[in-house]
């Protein structure tokens, strides 16, 4: 009788082991998908926009007549930088996804398509930008890069950004995620 009761342990164990591994390995559930795919990439959704240079711009800005507000001279290029950093975190998230089907592998690429346009104009364009803001430099310089993002990759963003915004809206729909989407 011992015997069974410690065979019926070994098996229970292997099984509850078993069913752990299976589990952890599926993918992730709708919810969190959709975050780390759709949902993150509210940080690039100013991209090639002059509200994006706007704000850039911005980081440079002194009041005379607020002591905090005094600048080092690298507040726009930190920030960039720091974009750059979640933009590539972001981006390997969503490279560690496992899709669950047709649609999810579909979003996926999408995902990983946009931040993988964005980071390098970040990296050089945005980054040229910031650096020319910190300096004060001519608005003319500044006014040619951010036209010349505009122009070579305007269009993409805003085609690839509406394709997985359509994907993800029907994905939340399908998978009733509540979600608020600007209206």
């Amino acid at each position: 009788m011992n015997r069974s009761l410690t065979l019926n342990y070994k098996i229970s164990f292997y099984f509850l082991a078993l069913c752990t591994v299976l589990f952890s390995a599926c993918s992730e559930t709708p919810e969190k998908f959709f975050d780390i795919a759709i949902l993150n990439t509210n940080m690039i959704n100013d991209f090639a926009s002059p509200d994006l240079a706007r704000h850039i711009n911005d980081e440079t800005t002194e009041f005379p007549d607020i002591p905090s507000s005094k600048k080092k001279g690298n507040e726009a290029e930190t920030g960039i930088k720091n974009k750059i950093l979640y933009l590539e975190q972001s981006l390997e998230k969503v490279k560690a996804l496992s899709p669950s089907g047709k649609d999810e592998e579909e979003i996926k690429k999408l995902s990983m398509q946009l931040y993988e346009m964005v980071i390098p104009v970040y990296k050089n364009e945005y980054l040229t930008y910031a650096k020319i803001c910190d300096k004060h430099g001519s608005q003319t310089v500044k006014d040619e890069i951010v036209n010349k993002i505009d122009q070579q990759y305007g269009q993409r963003f805003e085609q690839n950004y509406n394709a997985l915004m359509d994907k993800g809206k029907a994905y939340a729909k399908e998978n009733n995620i509540q979600v608020n989407w600007g209206k």
